[in-house]
């Protein structure tokens, strides 16, 4: 076995038994004069005052910024859709408010979908992108459907005159219409 070196190390660079003990006691006779520790830099209001800040931020500001970072996240395929005149953005809108609600399971679908090239529409109408001009509008079933609303119909008329010359107007472009259309052939055939 080596002689120890006299810093009390072996050749190898371990500490020997003695060597330990001396080191031990030192750090136990210098543990007197060690300050006292404090588990925190404030004390009394001060303190208080930090833990009221803190459970203000935890409990009100840090969700409503997850809910809005939430919120921003879930939109993003629909910015993308509108940037890329995907012709499925209203298909893409709706995807990502009903990943709102299952909790964001179906966005990746709409962040795909955003970001894909609608082939079958290029093949059906020429072109894979589409204007989407008032795209800040709430959606409406009517607009998106590209079908317009009925038109109002004027007010029924009350007297009996009026009445007749409607009826007669009526007779007159039914007679026209039969008057065009190809004769029925015998047996109901058409």
């Amino acid at each position: 076995m080596t002689a120890p070196h006299p810093s009390g190390h072996h050749a190898t660079g371990r500490l020997t038994a003695r060597a330990a003990a001396r080191m031990l006691l030192v750090a136990a006779a210098l543990l007197p004069l060690a300050p006292d520790a404090k588990a925190s830099f404030l004390s009394g209001d001060a303190l208080d005052s930090m833990a009221n800040a803190i459970a203000w931020l935890a409990l009100v500001i840090v969700p409503v910024v997850l809910i809005a970072a939430f919120w921003m996240v879930h939109i993003l395929p629909e910015k993308i859709a509108e940037k890329r005149r995907h012709p499925q953005l209203a298909a893409i809108k709706t995807l990502c408010l009903l990943s709102l609600l299952f909790g964001g399971l179906l966005w990746p679908l709409a962040w795909l979908w955003a970001y894909t090239k609608p082939v079958l529409h290029k093949i059906a109408y020429g072109t894979d992108q589409e204007e989407h001009e008032g795209h800040d509008d709430a959606l409406t079933p009517l607009h998106d459907a590209r079908v317009e609303a009925p038109r109002e119909v004027a007010a029924a008329p009350v007297d009996e005159a009026t009445w007749r010359q409607r009826y007669e107007a009526l007779e007159r472009r039914l007679a026209a219409v039969e008057s065009a259309a190809p004769p029925a052939r015998p047996g109901g055939e058409a």
